[in-house]
């Protein structure tokens, strides 16, 4: 019954409730409203259906959370930002002001880090370590058929700030057309073939007319101000190894949860009341 009232929902929809926050319906004592849906489908872009589903499994994924007592706390969220800072070849600072630039809400990041740390440990409790870790193949196979999600610029032109005195560099960067003696400033055009991962992904996550973040080379502190990006090509598999690795093992535990979710819909009480 439960099963078939969940199918009835998908096929046939929602009507408008007199308000949005009428309840549209109940997973296992959770109310979802169809202001829920409303906000899921606007802000996800997402049909009716797939807004349902999508609220559905994540009531499930909560009510599983709280479940198993599972949480996370600041040193593990910072310690997942650090994880990915490494497998993208990065010190913090300079990866977090990176994720500054494509998340001018930093908290925003921090809450998706948070539940990153949320649904591995929920996964790690559900099945005991047996999810497959992503091998050497696994890695270089995925590679071979996901080359396109690993795209570098090719060539980029830049201004290079390097100074010994950090506080001359941040002046520098302040006010670009200002001359400071202990600033150097060099034309250079990069190619991404010969860069290091690090540096790679440092100007590759720079937007073009702005400084990266200021990092240490050659016992000076630099920052570049990048002019332009040209062509595209793609990272090597050494460069890409550790994105690769996250990657797949993303994949897996999405892929995990949703069939466990599946399995949480057939005994789940679902109740339509719209």
């Amino acid at each position: 019954m439960k099963k078939f009232l969940l199918t009835l929902l998908l096929g046939a929809g929602l009507t408008y409730a007199s308000t949005l926050n009428g309840i549209a319906l109940i997973v296992n004592e959770e109310p979802i409203t169809v202001y829920d849906v409303e906000k899921t489908m606007q802000v996800n872009g997402v049909s009716q259906e797939e807004a349902i589903s999508y609220l559905i499994d994540k009531a499930l994924f909560d009510q599983m959370v709280k479940e198993h007592g599972i949480s996370a706390d600041i040193f593990e969220i910072n310690e997942y930002i650090e994880r990915l800072a490494n497998a993208n070849g990065m010190e913090l600072y300079a990866f977090k002001a990176i994720v500054k630039q494509e998340y001018p809400n930093y908290e925003v990041f921090e809450n998706e880090a948070k539940n990153a740390v949320v649904r591995q440990k929920l996964i790690a409790k559900l099945v005991r370590d047996n999810l497959p870790v992503a091998n050497d193949d696994d890695m270089r196979l995925y590679y071979e058929k996901n080359e396109h999600k690993y795209l570098s610029a090719k060539t980029f032109e830049v201004i290079q700030y390097a100074s010994q005195n950090r506080v001359s560099l941040n002046q520098a960067i302040e006010n670009p057309m200002q001359v400071i003696k202990d600033v150097n400033k060099t034309l250079l055009t990069l190619e991404a073939n010969n860069l290091q991962p690090q540096l790679q992904y440092i100007l590759n996550g720079t937007k073009e007319h702005s400084f990266t973040p200021i990092f240490t080379a050659d016992k000076n502190f630099v920052s570049m101000y990048v002019s332009k990006k040209s062509g595209t090509v793609a990272e090597s598999y050494e460069s890409a190894k550790g994105k690769i690795f996250n990657d797949i093992m993303m994949q897996r535990e999405q892929a995990f949860l949703k069939e466990e979710f599946e399995k949480q819909k057939l005994t789940a009480d679902i109740k339509v009341l719209r």
